[in-house]
C-alpha cells in the first residue's frame, strides 16, 4: 500500500517542477500483462477467503508474483526512475525468499501500528530473528496516515523510483513542448 502514497508525490512534484501531465503518456511500459498478473495474484493471494485456505503454497506464490513483478520493471530499466524501483524490488525479494517466502515484519513496527497477530497468510510474518533484518519490514508508517502499514527499505526505493518516473516523465513533456514552441 506504501506505492500509493508515490503516485500523489510524484505528481504534485512534477506539477511544481513545472511538469504536465501529458508526459505520462508518453512512457512506453514494456510486459505490462506480466506486472498486471503479478499483482493481481497477490490481490487474490491475500485476501481473506484465499490467504485463508492457501496453506503451504503462500510462500511459492507470493515469491513467483513477486518475480514476475521485478522482471517486468527489469525489462523496463531504460525508464528514468525504473533502476529504484527494481532494486528496490530485488531488496524485497532478496528478503522474502532468505527467509521462506515471507517478508519478515518487526514486532515493535506492527505493535507501533497497533496490528494483532498475523493468522492467515499474508506477505508478512513476525519472524523473532529474521535472515537480512535490515531489508525487512521495520518501518512503521505513521498510524494517522490511510492504509499505514510497515515498510522496507525496498518499498522506500520502489516508491522514490515511482515518484521520479512520474517526475522525468511530466518534466519532459514540458521540455518536449517548450522546443516544439520555437
Amino acid at each position: 500500500m506504501f506505492v500509493i502514497y508515490a503516485l500523489p508525490i510524484g505528481l504534485l512534484l512534477g506539477f511544481l517542477l513545472g511538469g504536465r501531465p501529458a508526459g505520462l503518456a508518453a512512457i512506453k511500459f514494456r510486459w505490462t500483462w506480466l506486472a498486471v498478473a503479478g499483482f493481481v495474484t497477490q490481490v487474490i493471494l491475500f485476501s481473506a477467503p484465499v490467504s485463508e485456505r492457501i496453506g503451504a503454497a503462500g510462500p511459492s506464490l507470493y515469491v513467483a508474483s513477486t518475480s514476475m513483478v521485478l522482471a517486468a520493471v527489469i525489462a523496463n530499466i531504460r525508464i528514468p526512475g525504473m533502476v529504484l524501483v527494481a532494486v528496490g524490488a530485488a531488496l524485497n525479494l532478496t528478503a522474502i525468499v532468505a527467509n521462506g517466502g515471507y517478508m519478515p515484519a518487526s514486532a515493535a513496527a506492527v505493535a507501533a501500528i497497533g496490528r494483532g497477530d498475523i493468522v492467515t497468510y499474508s506477505n508478512s510474518a513476525v519472524i523473532p530473528s529474521p535472515v537480512l533484518e535490515p531489508l525487512t519490514d521495520v518501518i512503521a508508517l505513521p498510524t494517522w496516515l490511510p492504509f499505514t502499514n510497515i515498510i522496507s527499505v525496498g518499498d522506500l526505493l520502489i516508491g522514490a523510483g515511482i515518484a521520479l518516473v512520474i517526475i522525468v516523465a511530466m518534466r519532459s513533456a514540458r521540455n518536449n513542448s517548450m522546443l516544439g514552441a520555437g
